[in-house]
């Protein structure tokens, strides 16, 4: 299978750009040239950088100069410590992956659309002499299965405008239900060599998510073990998921449900993704993976060693969600324990 090369060990910057309350303050201190700097030290070769549209853009879709030069300036703090990025597009006018937002009707107008790829002309028009250290995530987190066959035809539509002004830069593009494994199957086949297939993973989501405020019907007091048996991730999915639970139950069936999770579990899950890679030649990349901080660090740590093992094994790259705070920061002081080992695997 081919592999996505300088894009192997890698983490999110989430809420610096994307997923935050858009001021002055939050771009200039939530993030700055000393942590590019503790990432390089840390021995990873990427970042991966959410920014929403709001960034660049105001409501008329006039452009904002001061956002690109925040997008500038992560791309010149990423050359000047030796590591790649990927700019990833995390909301865009009409949609956003979370709820309430306040975002609708990407896939339903093309007025929308239009904006979406005219955006994706001006990043590549600024940003495209980077080619050699900078990818480019077209969106985050496609959720309807629904927009699959309209996602196809924007995504088809934009790469082609992308590729008329940088032909040949890496652009990465993921499916429906959250980047899941299953939609890498309906994707579009890659126009191009130099075309990635993204995905996400979290499973077991009831571990990595335990207590997750924003999960409808979870228990915000749930906490549970890594090394549970399947018997009782059955139970906690189905006491605490809703939405999810048809496709998390979907994973643990097959298993003796008095065995221990292990890494037959992710290897199972993996086989799918990597079927559809071999079969259409294309990279495979897992562009967020972590566990929230409600577990304890030292079952993040033993979720971190199962999950990087099995993607090791296929040459799957990837970058852990996330580098500070956003419920899941990897440079937290409560990760101080089970860092330096973390690191030694994602």
């Amino acid at each position: 299978m081919k592999t996505f090369e300088g894009y192997t060990h890698g983490v999110n910057l989430g809420g610096w750009l994307s997923q935050c309350d858009h001021t002055k303050e939050r771009y200039d201190t939530f993030i700055t040239e000393a942590d590019f700097e503790t990432i390089r030290e840390w021995g990873l070769d990427h970042v991966r950088v959410p920014v929403d549209y709001d960034l660049v853009e105001d409501a008329d879709g006039n452009y904002k100069e001061e956002g690109f030069g925040y997008i500038r300036k992560a791309i010149e703090w990423s050359r000047k410590n030796g590591l790649n990025m990927i700019l990833d597009l995390h909301k865009t006018y009409g949609y956003s992956f979370d709820k309430g937002e306040g975002e609708s009707g990407f896939f339903e107008s093309e007025e929308y659309q239009e904006r979406f790829c005219r955006l994706w002309e001006e990043f590549a028009g600024r940003f495209g002499s980077y080619k050699d250290t900078v990818a480019f995530e077209l969106l985050n987190e496609v959720t309807k299965k629904e927009y699959s066959d309209t996602w196809n035809r924007i995504l088809t539509e934009c790469i082609g405008r992308i590729r008329a002004i940088v032909p040949d830069v890496k652009i990465l593009i993921g499916g429906y239900y959250n980047n899941s494994i299953e939609a890498l199957e309906d994707l579009a086949e890659p126009v191009d060599e130099n075309v990635i297939y993204t995905f996400h993973c979290y499973e077991p989501l009831i571990f990595t998510h335990q207590g997750a405020p924003w999960i409808d019907e979870m228990d915000t007091s749930f906490r549970m073990r890594f090394l549970e048996t399947i018997r009782n991730y059955r139970e906690y999915s189905s006491d605490n998921l809703n939405v999810f639970l048809d496709l998390e139950m979907d994973c643990f069936k097959g298993y003796d449900p008095d065995s221990v999770l292990g890494i037959d579990y992710f290897e199972e899950m993996m086989k799918e993704a990597v079927r559809v890679a071999e079969e259409r030649n294309v990279a495979l990349y897992c562009g967020e993976y972590g566990v929230i901080d409600r577990a304890e660090p030292e079952d993040a740590l033993a979720w971190f060693r199962m999950i990087t093992e099995c993607m090791d094994r296929h040459g799957i790259g990837r970058a852990a969600w996330s580098y500070r705070e956003m419920d899941f920061g990897l440079s937290d002081a409560r990760m101080d324990d089970v860092r330096d080992e973390i690191l030694k695997v994602i």
